[in-house]
């Protein structure tokens, strides 16, 4: 089945696709576009595979060195009450 491309800007990107691309023909090229931007997106990490990497990486951080905030002391010296005491 022959492709028509009735738009001169799409047949303009798929003449500059073919030559970059060293295509024979642009429907060589249109093909290869097309399947390369097809495989790169097949190839990205699902949303869940993303989510359990991070899961992964903040599970191995070493928590056991943070300690906990404490808001009040903050607040003191954020206001310059540092010097008064509870």
């Amino acid at each position: 089945m022959p492709l028509y491309v009735r738009d001169e800007s799409v047949n303009a990107l798929a003449e500059q696709a073919r030559a970059i691309l060293k295509a024979p023909t642009k429907t060589e090229a249109i093909r290869l576009a097309l399947q390369r931007v097809i495989d790169e997106e097949l190839a990205k990490p699902s949303l869940g595979e993303r989510v359990a990497r991070l899961r992964e990486k903040y599970a191995l951080a070493d928590h056991a060195s943070l300690r906990p905030f404490d808001d009040r002391a903050f607040l003191d010296q954020m206001w310059g009450d540092a010097d008064v005491r509870r």
